[in-house]
């Protein structure tokens, strides 16, 4: 028996966290050991969930450490906890998730820049206290690689794929059905308010669009915005394009909400130039929804064959490429059969299944 304890800087809910929670799933129900998940911050309602204990508790008579632990880090941004497993015993998975580089940081979100660089240093540091590395996309093992991790696997991040079907929100489905009804398209981004996800672009895109092929469309902006410059930014943009009434900036919605969302959407548009996995594709595929994404960092090995990649992203390419995939109906019903498919290769059982064979190489036999 050995217990997988896993340290994250913030347990919250997100990518980072939801697969948290099903690698101490996985752990559990394999029978194999325990597994606890050990933090500095809890937000977004975990904290009332009892799902989690303050890391400098491990090693404690709270939570003694057990002679044939193993720990698994999940790297996101830099931390004390980092600090904190480096200067444990045990042996380290560290399961690396993405930095976003700083300089999609510095002019949007400057008190941000020092998270992400400690982490990078943090990185290299780990990197030969690590029994094995684990990235969530080829593309995260690539950096992994370049930073001098010499055993680095590559195992996708743990999602519920059936959580996907959550019981749409009424209010929200009947409001955006009746817009529907009105007439128009329908595009869809989800995801922060990002510099690196590059919403000014799905926005200049949009309005091409609007001018050649729909004035009826609607864009929707999901997501919160940890950077209040960038968001003043967009809607700036938003004025000047003449869009206002076209563009909705949602803020943080319900599970049940984003799943209205997706279910009226006509069209996912993607343009983020960084990525280390990009869930919401998966979601958008889930959904029936044709993906036209950039072909950028991480995006091309998750959407696989089951979105319409380009090379690049000039507002009338773009535009032109959403077009297509919402009047053809050939290619439509061929990108969204594609999309259903690609999701299966993200089942938990195949993903539970690929972690268990990559972590048997850093737990006691």
């Amino acid at each position: 028996m050995a217990n997988l304890h896993q340290f994250v800087p913030t347990f919250e809910p997100g990518a980072v966290g939801a697969h948290t929670v099903e690698l101490q799933r996985l752990w559990r129900e394999s029978g194999r050991g325990e597994s606890e998940v050990f933090t500095e911050h809890v937000r977004g309602g975990f904290e009332n969930e009892n799902r989690s204990h303050l890391f400098t508790d491990y090693g404690t008579k709270r939570f003694p450490a057990g002679r044939d632990d193993v720990l698994v880090y999940q790297m996101a941004i830099g931390s004390v906890v980092a600090d904190f497993v480096k200067g444990r015993r045990e042996p380290l998975v560290l399961n690396h998730h993405n930095l976003t580089p700083v300089e999609y940081l510095e002019r949007w979100e400057p008190t941000a820049t020092w998270g992400v660089q400690w982490g990078q240093a943090q990185l290299r540091d780990l990197a030969g206290r690590s029994a094995l590395a684990v990235a969530v996309s080829h593309y995260n093992a690539a950096q992994l690689r370049g930073v001098g991790y010499r055993q680095v696997e590559v195992a996708p991040l743990l999602i519920d794929v059936d959580a996907f079907d959550a019981q749409v929100e009424p209010e929200a489905l009947d409001a955006l059905t009746a817009a529907k009804a009105e007439g128009g398209t329908d595009w869809l981004f989800v995801g922060r308010l990002a510099a690196n996800k590059c919403q000014h672009d799905v926005i200049k895109s949009f309005a091409m669009y609007r001018r050649v092929y729909d004035p009826g469309a609607r864009l929707h902006l999901v997501g919160g915005a940890p950077a209040d410059a960038y968001r003043a930014a967009l809607e700036g943009l938003v004025s000047t394009l003449g869009l206002r009434g076209a563009v909705s900036f949602t803020g943080p919605v319900s599970t049940g909400a984003l799943a209205a969302y997706y279910r009226t959407a006509d069209v996912y548009v993607c343009l983020s130039e960084h990525e280390g996995f990009c869930a919401p594709l998966l979601e958008a595929m889930h959904h029936s929804v044709p993906v036209v994404a950039l072909a950028a960092a991480a995006v091309p090995e998750t959407v696989g064959d089951a979105g319409l990649l380009l090379a690049g992203k000039e507002p009338a390419m773009v535009a032109a490429a959403a077009d297509r995939v919402v009047r053809d109906s050939a290619v439509r019903s061929a990108l969204t059969a594609a999309g259903r498919r690609r999701v299966q290769d993200f089942g938990l059982a195949r993903s539970r299944s690929r972690w268990l064979d990559v972590l048997a190489q850093a737990v006691p036999s």
